[in-house]
């Protein structure tokens, strides 16, 4: 694919610009200011810490580094963090100097200090749109379902992010599927983020430091997915002095531990946590009961090192798996496993590198054991990917980032093999499917004026699809025409594709400022599921000669403001998308039990979102929180779907509201409130039935064309101190969900009536109805 000339004329435009504001006024020399931000307490570096000096600023990378340039003079350094006490330091600048600065805790009592939340740090400047960060203390007010605090689920309470459904940890953003999230963990990418079948995410959030949401409008170092990053950063590990924290709550219980390897130069962190409700189960003298399994565990791992004034590693790891048994003749287990080794290196005072090596594996395993008919399903899904990234300080005007990346995908779609030597199943294996991705970006955060800012980017992508395998040719019915084989390590086709990004935002006032932005999104690994919800048997699939890469133009525009003193925040973005090669399925496709090549189950066409957002975040105060509203509709045009005509996405939701509430009633007791209402999503029921050998047969008509209901909820929580000491603290926290006990609709099912067989119900199941539970969480 040929890049647009006018994209081509537009960076060519911009560059001439970058090189003109690129050099130093005359006069005077300059010098440079750099170091690492971190918080005295635990050592962690502090990620989007503001720094600044004579009406220059900057913030903190990933890893708390910062670099601002001036000319010689001397200078108020002024270093500030949400939750920090802000450092001020006078500085002479005859020469560069390296200045690490060290915040301390900020200790806020009730009378005479204003609480502040842990803000999203939004700017008003920042040309990037749909951007929110959210940090471990905003997961922790957020009333949970079970007593489990979640990350997942907090995000879904922003606006343009929509729940999957009742207590689903998957979710869509701005009209995207649910595969179309990129989901990180420490770099490393997350392919199913769920456990105990959607109802709980994989996120442990007592190791959770930080997490940034982009929807859509991704700086160019992201890729790969059309509709979101989110950016998940683990804690550090406190290098001051050893902590034990944990909790126990009704379902699970949790375990961290973490402190110096040597005091100042390194640490670790592990966390850990379990489901035992199926513990009860072997209390019963029912072997029906006693011998079926549920839980999920998790573990993270992190360990850094700092090796001398230029360098720093670090090493991170993610395990976790679910479990799930019905006595001896079923089981379901799946996990994910994920590592990430980095190197942090300063080659001077304006340039920053940071090297990776990252690894991550999803798999499942079904056994069915019963009689003769027992065998085994597998399938996985693995990456090796290396990263170099460089944040190039060049002047107070341009912050630039640069960098490669190369992925190996593995993808072996499902083996079934017979369970033993009596089974009647033979052994049945689909080809593994190899790809190679690669990428190369650009971008740079430019202060084109005092009210002008331009953030401009370039990735360009290379997806390679590699041998060993068969690869095929399909008439317009999906029937194989030609069957084409390559041998191991033979390219079998490799697309080309560049993604542009960019965004203004012009400050209107000192108070206000509108953006506007667009960003291309190319996404070449799909997932194929029937299930509008997160389900671990899903498959993984990579682009091929017939599969072709999504590709997604969003173009967005807002207006931001803060109010009274910066204690509120007004968002409002709206956004257009336009997205080519969606994927939907044919009629009667099934896709788990499908054996053949999976092209042949699938159509192809193209889809648009749009919508527009409003945010409105009170962010200091003894009372905290937002109200967030969307407005939007999703659609998909695929030929041989609903006459070739234009029709709703299963994800198309018209309207969703949340509301989230904190109040700091005193030093003991903190309370928490959200509600979240949102229409029915687009959904096919029957439009009429037949009899066939005295079998009732639904007929359907439109795909997408009814509602389920709508939905609502009300969850509250209280949080109670019940120690507060140097050495040792804990709380009680109590949570309801879904306080009002509403019945919200899981599914729907049609039946034939047991006492008219002319009529049909429609059957619905609520998952959910009222849950109350209480944990208990320590620190010392």
């Amino acid at each position: 694919m040929k890049m647009n000339k006018a994209y081509l004329l537009l960076f060519l435009g911009l560059l001439t610009g970058f090189h003109t504001y690129a050099q130093q006024p005359s006069g005077s020399a300059h010098y440079t200011i750099s170091g690492t931000v971190t918080a005295q307490k635990s050592g962690e570096t502090l990620i989007g810490a503001t720094v600044r000096a004579a009406g220059a600023g900057t913030v903190t990378n990933e890893y708390g580094f910062f670099s601002i340039t001036l000319p010689q003079g001397t200078y108020q350094l002024q270093v500030s963090a949400i939750g920090m006490q802000s450092h001020e330091e006078k500085v002479t600048l005859d020469r560069s100097i390296r200045m690490n600065v060290t915040l301390r805790d900020e200790t806020l009592s009730l009378e005479g200090v204003t609480i502040s939340s842990s803000r999203t740090d939004r700017s008003i400047t920042n040309p990037l749109m749909g951007v929110n960060k959210l940090s471990a203390a905003d997961i922790k007010n957020v009333p949970a379902l079970l007593g489990e605090r979640d990350v997942l689920k907090t995000i879904q309470l922003l606006p343009g992010i929509k729940s999957a459904g009742d207590g689903n940890s998957g979710f869509y953003v701005r009209g995207g599927a649910s595969d179309q999230n990129l989901i990180l963990l420490d770099d490393a990418p997350v392919y199913n983020a769920s456990h105990l079948l959607g109802f709980f995410s994989t996120f442990n959030a007592d190791a959770v430091k930080n997490i940034t949401v982009y929807k859509g409008d991704m700086p160019a170092q992201y890729g790969g997915r059309l509709s979101s990053v989110e950016d998940i950063r683990m804690n550090d590990g406190n290098n001051q002095q050893y902590h034990v924290s944990g909790g126990i709550g009704l379902i699970s219980a949790k375990l961290s531990v973490e402190g110096p390897i040597q005091q100042g130069k390194s640490s670790f962190l592990v966390t850990a946590r379990r489901t035992y409700a199926d513990l009860f189960l072997k209390l019963s003298p029912d072997s029906s009961i006693n011998n079926n399994k549920l839980y999920f565990y998790d573990l993270n791992a992190k360990m850094n090192y700092i090796l001398g004034d230029k360098d720093r590693l670090y090493f991170s790891g993610y395990f976790g798996r679910d479990v799930l048994g019905v006595q001896r003749t079923f089981g379901l287990d799946w996990g994910n496993e994920t590592g990430t080794l980095r190197w942090n290196h300063l080659y001077n005072d304006k340039l920053f590198s940071n090297t990776s090596l990252i690894f991550s594996n999803y798999n499942y395993n079904i056994s069915v054991a019963s009689g003769a008919n027992n065998f085994n399903i597998f399938s996985q899904i693995r990456d090796w990917h290396i990263k170099e990234e460089f944040d190039w300080y060049l002047s107070n005007r341009h912050q630039i980032r640069f960098g490669l990346n190369s992925i190996y995908h593995v993808m072996r779609p499902g083996e079934v093999k017979p369970g033993s030597a009596t089974s009647n199943f033979n052994a049945d294996l689909l080809e593994n499917r190899f790809s190679w991705e690669n990428a190369a970006y650009f971008s740079d955060v430019w202060k084109a004026s005092k009210r002008l800012n331009i953030t401009y980017g370039l990735r360009f992508t290379a997806f390679s699809i590699l041998g060993k395998g068969d690869f095929f040719h399909l008439d317009d019915a999906g029937n194989i025409l030609d069957t084409l084989h390559y041998n191991s390590g033979q390219f079998v086709k490799t697309y080309f594709n560049p993604e542009p990004r960019l965004a203004f935002s012009y400050q209107l006032n000192a108070t206000s400022s509108v953006k506007v932005s667009y960003a291309r999104n190319v996404q070449n690994l799909h997932l194929i599921s029937n299930s509008t919800a997160s389900n671990p048997t899903d498959k993984w699939v990579a682009s091929t000669n017939i599969i072709r890469p999504e590709i997604a133009d969003q173009f967005s525009a807002g207006y931001y403001k803060n109010l009274w003193d910066d204690t509120y925040e007004l968002t409002v973005e709206a956004y257009y998308k336009r997205m080519q090669n969606q994927i939907d399925y044919r009629n009667g496709a099934d896709v788990f039990i499908n054996t053949n090549a999976i092209e042949t189950e699938l159509l192809f066409g193209k889809g648009r979102a749009y919508g527009i957002e409003w945010l409105f975040k009170k962010t200091a105060g003894k009372f905290t929180g937002w109200l967030s509203y969307t407005l939007s509709k999703t659609q998909l045009q695929v030929n041989g779907i609903n006459q070739d005509q234009w029709y709703n996405a299963r994800q198309d939701r018209t309207h969703d509201i949340s509301i989230v509430g904190t109040y700091k009633l005193n030093k003991k007791w903190s309370f928490s409130a959200d509600w979240v209402f949102y229409t029915g999503d687009a959904v096919t029921f029957p439009s009429g039935k037949y009899l066939i050998d005295g079998q009732v047969v639904y007929y359907y008509t439109k795909r997408n064309d009814y509602r389920m209901p709508a939905y609502h909820r009300l969850d509250i929580g209280a949080t109670l101190q019940l120690r507060q000491k140097k050495k040792f603290s804990s709380d009680l926290v109590f949570s309801i969900y879904n306080v009002y006990g509403r019945e919200n609709a899981y599914t729907i099912t049609f039946e034939q009536s047991k006492d008219d067989p002319d009529r049909t119900d429609a059957v619905q199941t609520a998952l959910f109805k009222f849950i109350p539970s209480v944990s208990y969480d320590f620190k010392f």
